[in-house]
């Protein structure tokens, strides 16, 4: 399974744009060579450099499996946003307090139409527990 984005480069810096410091729009991603038997997808964007260890920029479950893409501020339709650790269900863009930090941006394909009862606080193992492959691409940002 691959995962790539049209708005920053693998290993590379996340624009402005999509963070604190911009329009905090969530960026563009797109999944390919995933399991043709893949009922639904999954989504988290995590810092795993944040002072307080992993914090959770967003996490989206019951992406439907035609879904092949997140376009630029977009959603997938039919999709559930789980509350993330800036407190909404929504994207939270990077803003390091201090150095470069990386974010991590990994699609999950799963064995499940749909999961419930989902929140930060159970999705990580809920997800792999459905998970069937999975696919990460990480960016960069700093605000210093």
């Amino acid at each position: 399974m691959k995962l790539r984005s049209k708005s920053f480069a693998k290993g590379g810096m996340i624009p402005r744009l999509y963070t604190c410091d911009g329009d905090d729009c969530s960026p563009h991603l797109i999944w390919s060579e995933f399991p043709e038997d893949s009922k639904s997808f999954a989504l988290s964007v995590i810092d795993p450099d944040a002072p307080g260890g992993d914090f959770i920029h967003w996490l989206i479950i019951n992406i439907p499996a035609e879904a092949r893409k997140i376009e630029e501020g977009e959603v997938p339709s039919g999709a559930e946003q789980i509350m993330n650790d800036f407190a909404k269900k929504d994207y939270g863009g990077p803003c390091p307090p201090s150095g470069i930090h990386r974010y991590f941006f990994t699609v999950y394909a799963l064995d499940t139409k749909k999961l419930s009862s989902i929140d930060k606080g159970n999705f990580l193992d809920e997800v792999k527990r459905h998970t069937i492959d999975s696919a990460q691409v990480m960016g960069k940002y700093t605000r210093d």
